[in-house]
């Protein structure tokens, strides 16, 4: 192929365009949700008024994404969720303003969940219909579709880095003995991936911080379900401002505000401040981990884990230059290997590993840094 994309003098042809199967029971709605959805040339949208026609309509063609209402006369949205993943798993984009719902739709397979917008405020539509937008590319790449990178179009809004919420400096070493923690950065398929992850972490384990991309609108529900979670022995809360970091405990930073982590004595504590999304995102994984390399360099371990794009993956690398332990989940247990990928690709990461030796990779770090031979 030479540099103009051409084979044997002929232009390479354009991909289909990807089908986007739209189920919501007001017809309005669903013109509206076509509307949006086909002014990105590379989605194509079909319709159903419930998920009985949505059933039809997969029988003759399976698209790759479906946005999914949840509140339906005939049958609701969770319903039908729960039927096509246990008979045809696809990529699922489900739109709720219930924040339980919401986090239900995440641990059931969906791949990203977006708050319903107020359809007469014109002056928000437009950020909604890019957000929406933006979700269902990373459906599409979570649906492993052979999208091509210059296809996934990129947000009209200014990209920053961590340089507008965190000047760059150098960690300075504590004097004395430091407490350990633990940052975590993730995204699309987040919510199953934690609870298969925090498993691993018991009352003696570092403090754990993390940054989940997900609407603000839904992050409380969030850290209260994996907190409930039977199986998750350590505390889960959304974490406030100045917050301590503890052992023992995982704190998430809230939506819409920027996580910092400050020293505090021998531990550290959590900042929320404002600023403009840093990589699309606020919270953003390149700020947390920005600050945590400047707060507690050799005594962190960063983890940068399922997700599109590369959040993080700078901020990794600054990790890692500060002396910390770095692990980067692996392809093959990745819903979506955007983060993960760029981080390895800029040598951040330290270890490559699956999602189900993670924990304890950190566990053998934790002791090796007691024992004073870490490197």
């Amino acid at each position: 192929m030479n540099p103009r994309g051409r084979i044997s003098g002929r232009p390479t042809a354009d991909p289909e365009p990807i089908e986007v199967l739209v189920v919501d029971d007001s017809a309005v709605i669903r013109q509206r949700l076509k509307s949006i959805i086909e002014s990105d040339g590379m989605f194509r949208v079909v319709v159903a008024a419930d998920p009985y026609e949505a059933v039809e309509r997969l029988k003759r063609s399976v698209p790759g994404v479906i946005v999914l209402d949840v509140e339906m006369p005939r049958m609701d949205g969770l319903t039908f969720l729960r039927k096509v993943m246990r008979q045809h798993p696809m990529p699922v984009v489900l739109c709720t303003t219930q924040a339980e719902r919401a986090v239900t739709a995440l641990e059931m397979g969906a791949v990203e969940v977006i708050a319903k917008p107020d359809w007469t405020n014109a002056g928000r539509l437009a950020e909604w219909s890019q957000n929406l937008l933006e979700s269902i590319r990373n459906a599409a790449r979570a649906g492993r579709l052979q999208v091509r990178e210059d296809r996934i179009a990129t947000s009209t809004e200014r990209r920053y880095s961590a340089d507008a919420v965190l000047t760059q400096h150098a960690y300075v070493p504590h004097t004395g003995v430091a407490e350990r923690m633990v940052a975590i950065g993730i995204s699309t398929g987040g919510v199953p991936t934690l609870h298969k992850f925090l498993p691993g972490f018991g009352p003696a384990s570092p403090g754990l911080v993390i940054v989940q991309h997900m609407p603000a609108e839904f992050i409380t529900a969030f850290a209260q379900r994996l907190d409930r979670d039977p199986e998750i022995t350590i505390e889960v809360v959304e974490a406030r401002n100045h917050e301590p970091v503890r052992p023992g405990r995982a704190l998430v930073i809230p939506g819409d505000k920027h996580g910092v982590i400050r020293r505090a004595g021998t531990g550290y504590r959590v900042e929320l401040v404002d600023g403009p999304p840093v990589c699309w995102h606020r919270p953003s994984v390149d700020v947390l981990f920005r600050s945590v390399a400047q707060a507690a360099g050799p005594f962190a371990a960063g983890v940068i884990m399922t997700g599109m794009r590369d959040d993080g993956a700078q901020g990794l690398l600054e990790m890692r230059e500060a002396g910390a332990f770095t692990i980067a989940q692996n392809e093959a247990t990745c819903t979506v290997f955007g983060m993960p990928r760029e981080a390895i690709r800029r040598g951040a990461a330290r270890q490559v590993l699956p999602l189900e030796t993670i924990a304890t990779a950190i566990g053998g770090w934790v002791t090796s840094t007691d024992q004073g031979t870490w490197h």
